[in-house]
């Protein structure tokens, strides 16, 4: 691929985080439409897609159970982990796992693996990506951190405001989040004015 190819990013969309889920997400599944059209395009052009998931233990620290601040939740190999059913994963997404470690939140899907076990930073460098486009859930966790990580990383960042939704445990978490993103330098745009940005430059 050329080294100015964009890759899409897809966070946690997965049946905990979705209405009825241990740990639900207002409107959670409100996302998937918006990025099943999106990772199609994306799939369309030959970008690649990587999608990320909470694969918990059972007894992690990111649980109230064990002194964490969260509900059981996305527990590997349980149907509450599987991705929403609603969600079309294009042939060849990348399936990024977090969280497996007890000691770990796992927020970032940069702190994930692929199932060869490389870090997603190493993936997406392997394949030239310069640009990470992101949806998902949550918006003030899991998206931030990897937002976060991935400006760190070098990368330039687009989130997708209508592809994605908070869990906001205070009020205005969301837009907390929106600027803390913004603040390190990510474009936050719409589905659409995606579809009118330029892909950037080579390096």
């Amino acid at each position: 691929m050329p080294p100015s190819t964009r890759a899409l990013l897809v966070v946690d969309v997965q049946n905990d985080f979705c209405p009825g889920g241990a740990l639900p997400v207002a409107e959670g599944d409100r996302v998937v439409p918006v990025i099943n059209e999106v990772a199609a395009r994306f799939a369309a052009r030959g970008e690649p897609v990587f999608v990320s998931r909470d694969w918990h233990p059972q007894d992690t620290n990111h649980f109230q159970d064990y002194g964490g601040p969260w509900p059981v939740h996305c527990v590997a190999d349980t149907p509450g982990a599987e991705f929403h059913p609603d969600l079309v994963l294009p042939a060849g997404a990348v399936i990024v796992s977090k969280g497996e470690d007890p000691a770990d939140h796992g927020y970032s899907a940069f702190e994930g693996r692929t199932p060869d076990g490389t870090g997603l930073g190493d993936a997406l460098d392997r394949l030239g990506v310069r640009t990470l486009v992101v949806a998902g859930l949550a918006t003030d966790y899991c998206v931030k951190q990897s937002v976060l990580d991935a400006r760190e990383h070098g990368l330039e960042v687009m989130v997708l405001a209508d592809a994605v939704r908070a869990v906001n445990v205070r009020p205005g978490d969301d837009d907390r989040a929106i600027d803390a993103m913004r603040q390190a330098g990510a474009a936050v745009l719409s589905s659409e004015e995606l579809e009118d940005r330029p892909e950037p430059g080579p390096r």
